[in-house]
C-alpha cells in the first residue's frame, strides 16, 4: 500500500462562478450558469443555448503575447492550476519542483484554433496559416504550459478519454503521489468547445438539448421531460499531496482520495451498454480499492448529463451496486446547474465532491420537476441543497468510448 493522498487545492473556470467560493454559492443556491450562445453567431443552428464561462477575463492571467498563443481550453487550465495552487498555500520556491507535475484532461483540445485557421486557409491560402496553431491545438498544450508557468519538471502529461478525461486524469495523478514518484501532482480536466463546428455535430448526433425557450431549465437530468444535454466549458483542477507532508505545513485538507476504478463498456462508441455492465464495474472495484462497503457511501455525484439513456443507465447501475443501501444514499447532478463539460467535468466534480465533504452540504439536482419513472427510488436531492453529514463520496465519470470512471474521497481520518 502506497503513501495516503490529501486534496489541499481547489481552482475552477465555471459557467457560474471563477472562484471556488463563488462557485460553491452558486451551485448551493441552484443558480444555472446556461444562457444563450454569445461566442458565435447562432444563425442555422437548432442549438441556440450553452454554459459559457462568461466571467473569465484572459487578462487576468495572460498578457497579450500569451493570450494569442494560447487556446482557450489551454487559459483555462492555467488559470484554474493557478486558483488552487493559490487555494493550496503551496510555496513552490520551498519545494523540489523535480517532485511536482501535472497531468490534465481534456475530450478534444483546440478545436477553437482549428476552426480558426481552418478558415483563414480556406479564404487566404496556407500561407497565412498561423505557424503556432499546432501548439495551439495540441492536447497536450494544457499541461505543457502549466508546466512551465510553475517550474514544474516531475510527470506531466494530457488524458484523452471524453467527458472522462478530467477523471482519468486525477486517477492517474493519484498513482503517482500514491508511489512517492511526485510530492504534489495538479489534477483535473479542461475543454472550450462551444463553436459552431462541436456545437452543429453534438446537436447532429441528437445529443443536444434545443429547449432554446427556456436556457437556465434546458439542463434536468432525471426529469421525464429532459431532451439532452447542454455543452458547457470551464475548467477543474484540484492539488493532489501527499497526506504527511500536508498536515506537517499545516495544510486546509478538504479530502482524502481513497480510491477508484476503471472499466471500459466494450459495447459501442457512444451508447452506454444497456445493462450498466461497465459502470457497475468501475463502482464495484473503486468500493474495493477504497476498501469501504456500500453502506459507507452517503453521497454520488453522477455522471448524468440529462440524456434519456445515459441517466436512466447511470441509476440502474447504482441500484446493482448499492441495492437496499441505495435508499439511503443521495444522488445529485451538478450538471444541471453547469451543463456538461465534457473533459472538465471530472475535475469540477471531484472539486465540488472535495466540498461536499467540507461542508456538509449537497448540491441539488435543478429542474427535477417531473420525476422519470425509470429513475425512481433515489433521492436526486430535487431543488434545494441538503445540509448532510458525509464520510465518503463517490463521483462518477463516462465518455464516449465506453470509458467508466469511479473515484472515492473520504473526510480526513
Amino acid at each position: 500500500m502506497g503513501s495516503r493522498v490529501a486534496i489541499t487545492g481547489l481552482g475552477a473556470i465555471t459557467p457560474v462562478g471563477c472562484e471556488k467560493d463563488q462557485l460553491w454559492e452558486s451551485l448551493c443556491n441552484g443558480k444555472s450558469g446556461i444562457a444563450d450562445i454569445t461566442a458565435f453567431d447562432t444563425t442555422g443552428h437548432d442549438v441556440l443555448i450553452a454554459g459559457e464561462a462568461a466571467d473569465f477575463d484572459a487578462a487576468r492571467w495572460f498578457n497579450k503575447k500569451e493570450e494569442r498563443r494560447l487556446d482557450r481550453f489551454s487559459q483555462f487550465a492555467v488559470a484554474s492550476a493557478a486558483l488552487a495552487l493559490e487555494d493550496s498555500g503551496i510555496d513552490l520556491d520551498n519545494m523540489d519542483r523535480d517532485k511536482v507535475g501535472a497531468i490534465i484532461g481534456t475530450g478534444i483540445g483546440g478545436i477553437i484554433e482549428i476552426e480558426a485557421q481552418h478558415k483563414i486557409l480556406l479564404e487566404r491560402g496556407p500561407s497565412r496559416v498561423s505557424p503556432f496553431m499546432i501548439t495551439k491545438l495540441m492536447a497536450n498544450a494544457a499541461p505543457g504550459y502549466i508546466a512551465i508557468k510553475f517550474g514544474l519538471r516531475a510527470a506531466n502529461f494530457s488524458v484523452i478519454t471524453a467527458c472522462a478525461s478530467g477523471a482519468h486524469a486525477i486517477v492517474e495523478a493519484f498513482r503517482i503521489v500514491q508511489r512517492g514518484e511526485a510530492d504534489v501532482m495538479f489534477a483535473g480536466g479542461t475543454e472550450a468547445t462551444i463553436t459552431p463546428l462541436c456545437v452543429g455535430a453534438f446537436n447532429n448526433m441528437k445529443a443536444l438539448s434545443t429547449r432554446n425557450e427556456e436556457p437556465q431549465k434546458a439542463s434536468r437530468p432525471f426529469d421525464r421531460d429532459r431532451n439532452g444535454f447542454v455543452i458547457s466549458e470551464g475548467s477543474g483542477m484540484v492539488i493532489l499531496e501527499e497526506m504527511e507532508s500536508a498536515k506537517r505545513r499545516g495544510a486546509t485538507i478538504y479530502a482524502e482520495m481513497l480510491g477508484f476504478a476503471m472499466s471500459d463498456d466494450a459495447h459501442h462508441i457512444t451508447a452506454p451498454h444497456p445493462e450498466g455492465k461497465g459502470a457497475c464495474t468501475a463502482m464495484r472495484n473503486a468500493l474495493k480499492d477504497a476498501r469501504l462497503n456500500v453502506e459507507q457511501i452517503s453521497y454520488i455525484n453522477a455522471h448524468a448529463t440529462s440524456t434519456h439513456l445515459g441517466d436512466m443507465v447511470e441509476i440502474n447501475a447504482i441500484k446493482n451496486v448499492f441495492r437496499d443501501h441505495v435508499k439511503n444514499i443521495s444522488v445529485s447532478s451538478t450538471k444541471s446547474m453547469l451543463g456538461h463539460q465534457l473533459g472538465a467535468s471530472g475535475g469540477v466534480e471531484a472539486l465540488i465532491c472535495s466540498l461536499v465533504l467540507d461542508k456538509n452540504v449537497i448540491p441539488p439536482t435543478i429542474n427535477y420537476d417531473n420525476p422519470d419513472p425509470d429513475c425512481d427510488g433515489i433521492d436526486f436531492v430535487p431543488n434545494e441543497a441538503k445540509e448532510r453529514q458525509i464520510e465518503n463520496v463517490m463521483s462518477n465519470s463516462f465518455g464516449f468510448g465506453g470509458h467508466n470512471v469511479s473515484i472515492i474521497l473520504g473526510k480526513v481520518r
